[in-house]
C-alpha cells in the first residue's frame, strides 16, 4: 500500500525529528502531519474531511499522551472511522512493552494494524512502509 499522507501522533518533540530523519535517510516521500495529542489529530482529520480532503493513509499513535491518550484517540477514531471513505493504517509506536497494553490493543483490532516499540528503526519503517 502506498501512504502519502502521515500524521504522527505523539507528545515528544524528539521523536518527531526522528521519524522526519528516518523517513528520508530511506527516501520515503510522504507528507507528514504532526500532532502532540490525540485531540488534535482527530481534529485534523475531522478538518480534512470538512474540507474534502484526504484523510491520512496511515497514523503513527503513541499511547502516553496528554489531553487525549492514544486509547481515548482510538474511541474518537471509532466515532468518526463510518464517514471516512477508506481505510487508514494505524500502527501504534510505543515505548510501553506492557502486557496490558499490548493486551488493550487486541480491543482495537480492527483499528491497529500492528504494535511497534520504540526506538523506531529503519527496519521498523522499512516495514510499515513496506519498502
Amino acid at each position: 500500500m502506498k501512504f502519502n499522507n502521515v500524521f504522527v501522533v505523539d507528545d515528544d518533540k524528539i521523536y518527531h525529528f526522528l521519524i522526519k530523519k528516518l523517513l528520508s535517510s530511506n527516501n520515503i516521500e510522504v507528507s507528514p502531519f504532526f500532532f502532540e495529542n490525540g485531540l488534535e489529530a482527530i481534529d485534523g482529520i475531522k478538518d480534512k474531511l470538512d474540507k474534502g480532503e484526504n484523510p491520512p493513509d496511515l497514523i503513527l499513535l503513541d499511547i502516553n499522551m496528554p489531553v487525549l491518550d492514544g486509547w481515548q484517540f482510538l474511541e474518537e477514531y471509532k466515532k468518526i472511522k463510518e464517514y471516512i471513505k477508506k481505510e487508514i493504517s494505524i500502527y501504534i509506536i510505543s515505548s510501553s512493552d506492557n502486557s496490558m497494553d499490548r493486551n488493550r490493543a487486541k480491543e482495537f483490532e480492527e483499528e491497529i494494524t500492528n504494535y511497534y516499540l520504540k526506538p523506531m528503526t529503519s527496519d521498523a519503517i522499512k516495514s510499515i512502509f513496506a519498502i
